[in-house]
Parts: C-alpha cells; sequence; structure tokens
C-alpha cells in the first residue's frame, strides 16, 4: 500500500491507496496562483530521472521531488488531439480534433480544429483577469492562439515539427510585436521558445497585481530528433549497451522508487509500426518485433546508439530551459505562488520502422505516401554530424521508443498504456508541501482545464461568443488529491481506430477496434486487464471475464456516441 503525504495550507493529511481520505481546507481568500503549463512532445513515459530514466533531469526531479508525480495521468494519444483536450477540458472528438489537424472530415468529432462549441484554458482565465502567454507548438489548426484567449505568441502554428536549428520555423503573434534577433549558429527552438516565455513573463510585471498563465508547449522530443552537440556529447558512451539493457535496467529503477508496482512485468519487445506503404518494399508488416540489440552488428549499434543520445540530449536540453524558468521564478519570488504542471502529449514515437527514417529537409517531406530513406545507416564522419545542425532530419525509431515507454508495449497513437500514459509532475509550493508519489487515482488531461479554474476560483462558462460550450469533462486534480474523485470514473479513448476505455481497475482495450459508424465491426478484437494489478497489459484476461468484456463493450459505446467518436466515416 504507498502512501502519501501532503501539506496543504499547513495541515498535513496522510492518504492511502484504498482511503478516499478527507477533504482538505483551503484558504478561500488566498491570492490565486500563477500557472505554468509545460508540455513536452513525444516524451516517453519512463525518460525522466524522475521516472526511471538515466537522461539528466534535474530541474524537473526537482520539481517532482518537492511537488506531485501522478503515475496515471492519460494524455489522448497524439499530439493534436491531447492538445485539443488539454486546452479545452473535453475529450479530442467533442473538441472537433478526433483525427488530424487541418483534415476536415465533414463530421462533428473530425473538423480538424477547435470547433465552436470549445473555450480555451486562455479565454477562460483571461475572462478572470489573468494575463495570458504562450510559446511554443500550437497544431490545433485554425483559429491560432491569439484568437483563442493568449495575448502574446511565440512559436508554429502549422504542421508537427520543425527544424530546431531553423529560426524560419518559428514567428512571432501577433504580427508586429518586437522579435529576438540570433546570431547565426546560436538559434535552437527550444533555448528561443524559452526565450519567448520569459520575455511574457517580464511583460506580466506591467500588471503586478494580475496573475498570470504561460503555457509552454515545447517541440521537444519530436522528430526531426536534434540537439546540441555538447549535449549529445553527454550520452555517447550510455546507449551503446543497447535497448534490451536499458529497459531493464529503467523497469529496475521505476520498482524501486516506486513509479510502479514491484510486481510490474516488463513487457516483450514490442512489433514494429510499420505504414502501409512499406510493405512490399522492403519493410516487413505486422507481426515483427524489435529485435534483440545482440543480433544487430556494430555499425547498425552505433548509428542506433548516437540516434538515442542525441534524443537524450534534446530531452536534457528541455530541462536545462525548464530549469532557466524556474531560475527567474525564483529570483522574482514568483515561485512560492506559481502551480506548475508538467507533461507529454502521448507516448514515445516508434515512426516508423526499428531504425527509423529520415529525410532531407521539412520542405521534403510528405505526410501520406513517402518516407525517405527508412533503415538510413551513418558511418564515420556523417554518423558524427548526426542530430547536430550540419546533419540530417531523422527520427530515432521504434526499437528506441519501446525502450522511452518502459515497462509498457507500443507507442504513441495506440491507445495501449504506452500511447496515453504521460509523466505528470504537479508543483505548487504554498499549498503542497514536500509531496510523494501519487498513483492511486487515474486523472485525464480534460482535468488540466478544471484544475485552472478551481485554482483561479472562476467558473465555466455556459456559453462564449455567442455559442454554447459543451459542458466540461474534467475534474479538478485537487479533488482527486483529497480523495473525491470517483474511483470507477469512466475515462475513454479513441484514435484512428484504436480504441479503449478505462473504469476502476479495468481496462478494456482494442489495437484495430475497425471502427464502422456507429459500432464495432464484426472482426474488432479486444484485450482486458486488470491495470491496478498489471499495468504493462501483460496478461489478456478477456476470454477468462466475457461477460465484462461485453459490458465494458456496451460503455465505450456510450461513451463513443456520447462524445463524438461517432457518427465516423466507415471504416477511418
Amino acid at each position: 500500500m504507498k502512501k502519501i503525504i501532503l501539506t496543504l495550507i499547513g495541515l498535513t493529511v496522510l492518504f492511502t491507496c484504498d482511503s478516499s481520505g478527507p477533504a482538505v481546507k483551503r484558504e478561500e481568500e488566498a491570492a490565486r496562483p500563477n500557472i505554468l503549463l509545460i508540455l513536452a512532445d513525444d516524451l516517453g513515459y519512463s525518460d525522466l530521472g524522475c521516472y526511471g530514466g538515466e537522461i539528466r533531469t534535474p530541474h524537473l526531479d526537482s520539481l517532482a521531488v518537492n511537488g506531485i508525480r501522478f503515475t496515471q495521468m492519460y494524455n489522448s494519444a497524439r499530439c493534436c488531439p491531447s492538445r485539443a483536450s488539454l486546452l479545452t477540458g473535453l475529450y479530442p472528438h467533442q473538441a472537433g480534433m478526433g483525427e488530424m489537424a487541418g483534415k476536415d472530415r465533414g463530421l462533428p468529432g473530425y473538423r480538424g480544429t477547435l470547433t465552436p462549441n470549445t473555450v480555451t484554458i486562455a479565454e477562460v482565465l483571461k475572462e478572470a483577469g489573468y494575463r495570458t502567454f504562450g510559446a511554443g507548438k500550437w497544431h490545433v489548426h485554425h483559429p491560432g492562439p491569439i484568437e483563442r484567449g493568449f495575448e502574446e505568441f511565440y512559436g508554429f502554428l502549422e504542421d508537427y515539427g520543425v527544424d530546431s536549428f531553423e529560426p524560419q520555423w518559428m514567428k512571432r503573434y501577433p504580427p508586429g510585436r518586437p522579435e529576438r534577433t540570433y546570431e547565426e549558429g546560436t538559434f535552437f527552438a527550444t533555448d528561443a521558445i524559452t526565450d519567448y516565455a520569459l520575455d511574457f513573463l517580464e511583460l506580466g510585471k506591467a500588471t503586478p497585481d494580475a496573475p498570470w498563465f504561460l503555457y509552454v508547449s515545447y517541440q521537444a522530443v519530436h522528430f526531426p530528433v536534434q540537439a546540441w552537440p555538447k549535449d549529445t556529447d553527454k550520452y555517447r558512451e550510455t546507449y551503446l549497451v543497447g535497448w534490451d539493457t536499458i529497459r531493464e535496467r529503467r523497469w529496475q529503477r521505476m520498482k524501486e522508487m516506486g513509479v510502479v508496482a514491484k510486481d510490474v512485468k516488463l513487457s516483450e519487445r514490442s512489433q514494429m509500426v510499420r505504414p502501409k506503404h512499406g510493405i512490399g518494399k522492403g519493410i516487413p508488416g505486422d507481426g515483427f518485433h524489435n529485435p534483440a540489440w545482440r543480433e544487430l552488428n556494430p555499425d547498425r549499434q552505433a548509428d542506433l546508439a548516437k540516434r538515442m543520445s542525441v534524443y537524450a540530449g534534446m530531452v536534457d536540453n528541455m530541462d536545462q530551459n525548464i530549469g532557466r524558468i524556474i531560475q527567474y521564478l525564483t529570483e522574482n519570488g514568483a515561485l512560492e505562488n506559481t502551480l506548475i504542471f508538467f507533461l507529454s502529449d502521448n507516448g514515445a514515437c516508434g515512426e516508423w520502422d526499428t531504425f527509423g527514417f529520415e529525410y532531407p529537409d521539412l520542405n521534403a517531406r510528405v505526410h501520406g505516401n513517402t518516407l525517405l530513406n527508412p533503415n538510413k545507416l551513418h558511418k564515420g564522419s556523417a554518423l558524427e554530424k548526426l542530430g547536430g545542425p550540419d546533419g540530417p532530419l531523422f527520427s530515432y525509431g521504434s526499437g528506441w521508443a519501446n525502450a522511452s515507454n518502459t515497462p509498457f508495449s507500443l507507442y504513441k497513437m495506440f491507445v495501449h498504456e504506452a500511447g496515453i500514459s504521460t509523466p505528470f509532475i504537479m508543483y505548487w509550493p504554498k499549498q503542497f508541501g514536500r509531496g510523494g508519489i501519487f498513483d492511486d487515482h487515474y486523472a485525464h488531461f480534460n482535468d488540466i482545464m478544471a484544475t485552472c479554474i478551481d485554482v483561479a476560483n472562476t467558473t465555466y462558462p455556459a456559453s462564449y461568443r455567442g455559442n454554447p460550450t459543451t459542458s466540461m469533462e474534467g475534474i479538478s486534480l485537487l479533488k482527486t488529491l483529497e480523495g473525491r474523485s470517483d474511483p470507477n470514473r469512466i475515462l475513454s479513448f479513441e484514435h484512428w481506430g484504436h480504441a479503449a476505455v478505462r473504469i476502476g481497475d479495468w481496462k478494456l482495450v482494442s489495437r484495430r477496434a475497425s471502427l464502422s459508424q456507429h459500432n464495432f465491426r464484426a472482426d474488432a478484437r479486444f484485450e482486458l486487464y486488470n491495470i491496478r494489478k498489471d499495468r504493462s497489459e501483460t496478461t489478456d484476461l478477456a476470454a477468462d471475464y466475457p461477460d465484462k468484456v461485453k459490458r465494458m463493450k456496451e460503455v465505450m459505446l456510450q461513451e463513443f456516441a456520447r462524445t463524438q467518436v461517432f457518427p465516423r466515416a466507415s471504416g477511418k
């Protein structure tokens, strides 16, 4: 039984895994906090040091040790649906983002943009007197952040990734605002996002009595995987041991730390992710698993170890930049009453095969039917350049993504635990004393809106700009911490036909639910797991509990109808 001691407003409360815990007294007249929401992109569940990883993340580790780590926080499996859910407090389909940003299927849940029935955190908090700033990746299409409640924004509104060494992709909004200039060879996107975030906090000093909301949405560690060579070099030798050893070491540390139960199993190596256009072109299809590291030749091992060292350097750099923000808040006396959230929009990315892929530049990237240079092998000077400003643009592949998602199986875009589980840190010195790992309740991205409304002492609007709003789905995380959330809360997930529902300890999930317009197809196969006993989803209990499978499928269909997963284009 895990115990967590939380200190809220000077009152120490003991929570246990099988107790809802008493409500916690709050100071009604306390000053409303500043809110810092930090979102990483494609970060794996176990990448951070405070979640069992070997990557150096001292600033996030400090927030975790002195705050609260959730071990069962869920996202929506991919960048744009998760961001839609995070910003609106809804499920992604309710916000119109059931698939990819900018792709309008002509159906309510698949408009490819935030629909008029939504209101963003920035809009709600701005109405409540907050200054609202944003920096980084938007990826919920048009209208953009300025039209959706942010006073100031710097970042990129189109597409899902940038060349981190190329400043042209990042823009300042509204147009005409002062912009920074970077000498040639000094620009890196993660650094620049932080530069502007700090600039915005300086702007906030003009209204010292107004709290602020700052959304920092880093492009790290989405492909193209890139890092300053000095950060990559820290991990030059680390990953030569291979992904099997890294997975084993992380799994053991996670159990020792309490991130997962001591009896949780390490899943087997996951299947590779294969695009349809790769089949028949020398790339195997479904059924092929990531190989054992020892089966790879030394040249391939060297290439892959370098790719992972670049990935680690990119995470390391993000942590350094988060440290810059924390230092600023500390020096300006703002840290004590700033509520900080940190999470990732989905699990680590296995696209598109074990060895990753490569493309010459972002303009040459094609979304649908062409991946450039899969399985590219680098040696000598080409290997040295990998990940740096003069190197190619690449992904790190499914083998390392599997390690990033330790101890789970599969990756981003799937709704098994690896795809939808995020490290989640919640830090607020004024309200939380020295915290611990809180893993008895599961939560969802849509809870962030509810939490912001709670701490800002405001309300979710029934309508906004003349449009009725869809009722908020989330639950304040303060209520969860006080033991007042429903232990059998229903959470549903769907992306690209991958479907799941979580009810209490039980989860029903399908890799391909083969959804038709209003139902599952006859060939849909479902797996059933007791997540409390089997978080890594290694023992399918569907055959043992057919009645439970039937009931949970019914609930899933009801939720999909309610949250606009249905209707959908047949076969999509």
